[in-house]
């Protein structure tokens, strides 16, 4: 008897990395060996020294195909099994074990738009549909559109293990978010990924594409975010440690907006539910914040908060990496 094993990873494309996968069969029982690819074909490597490696870090049952297949997330390394420079798990790994006592917890909202013959799923051809509304949560032929695949998506990843939490439609139509978490940094990102690998993949039995653009369509329209719910114990235990977290990512503002996704300036205006990306702000309720303390955490004196800054496009090993080396850093030094 034999599996199929489906090796997941992230290429080198600019500004925004894409996922690729291909298949392995292995023997029943065999464990998950290291495998390699043609780097010149991801923009990971040259073609006169193209080798790249495939290191699994993680696995779960494989939704698609059932049975014993599975799915396997890897990090990309060099031939001589160092990280490639593409491979930014590697990067937050030390950061989440250095700070792992202070027990660091994420839940990212992915946003995504549907579209299928160049327009977003239920925009008519060669014009608009009514203006944004009634889309948000709604329910109708009239008002969500693409519902089969977020449902047949849902069911994927709870069948993978995954530690989705919740999905919901989205301000625009054809646009949806599902969450992942809360989970620990490392975590959160590898089922990210996996999640999104997995939507591409259920939607392609559609014929409808995926998309993670921050702003997909331009004008009064909102864009893609990955809202990003962080906290840690001392954090989930006291109001002051909310606080210095919400400081300490203002110190470091800019940092974090360059590591937010590709085209944040597009999607961050100041309008439809944002901050101008140029400027930092927090507050209780407030969505038009950089960061929204939610007014539950207010009123209990302790929980999280939400960073609303990541673009739906963003790499969750960097933005868990930012937050964590940000927050926790600054919570240490206040002995929180």
């Amino acid at each position: 008897m034999s599996y199929k094993a489906e090796y997941i990873w992230i290429d080198g494309t600019e500004p925004t990395a894409r996922l690729r996968s291909k298949t392995k069969i292995l023997a029943d029982g065999a464990e998950l060996p290291i495998w390699g690819f043609d780097g010149s074909s991801t923009n990971q490597a040259a073609g006169t020294s193209s080798d790249c490696v495939l290191k699994p870090v993680f696995s779960c049952p494989d939704p698609i195909r059932g049975g014993d297949n599975v799915l396997v997330m890897c990090e990309v390394l060099l031939p001589d099994m160092t990280p490639h420079p593409t491979n930014t798990r590697a990067l937050l790994t030390p950061v989440a074990e250095r700070f792992a006592d202070q027990e660091p917890i994420f839940g990212i909202e992915q946003e995504y738009t549907f579209f299928k013959e160049g327009r977003p799923l239920g925009f008519p051809a060669g014009g608009f549909p009514a203006p944004q509304g009634f889309y948000y949560c709604g329910v109708g032929a009239d008002e969500v559109f693409g519902r089969e695949i977020v449902e047949a998506h849902l069911d994927a990843c709870l069948k993978a293990g995954l530690a989705i939490s919740g999905i919901n439609a989205e301000v625009m139509p054809g646009q949806w978010e599902f969450q992942v978490g809360p989970v620990g940094p490392v975590e959160v990102a590898d089922q990210l990924w996996v999640a999104r690998w997995l939507l591409y993949r259920v939607a392609e039995d559609f014929g409808v594409s995926a998309t993670l653009d921050p702003k997909p369509v331009k004008g009064d329209w909102n864009g893609a975010g990955a809202h990003t719910n962080f906290s840690t114990k001392a954090m989930r235990e006291g109001y002051d440690a909310i606080i210095t977290a919400c400081e300490a990512l203002g110190e470091k503002a800019q940092e974090h907006i360059a590591g937010y996704g590709a085209e944040i300036e597009h999607r961050l205006t100041g309008s439809h539910e944002t901050a101008p990306w140029s400027e930092y702000s927090y507050g209780v309720s407030n969505r038009a914040a950089s960061v929204r303390i939610p007014w539950q955490v207010e009123v209990d004196k302790k929980g999280y908060i939400e960073d609303r800054r990541p673009n739906a496009n963003c790499d969750p090993y960097v933005v868990t990496r930012l937050i964590v080396d940000t927050c926790c850093t600054a919570l240490e030094k206040a002995g929180q």
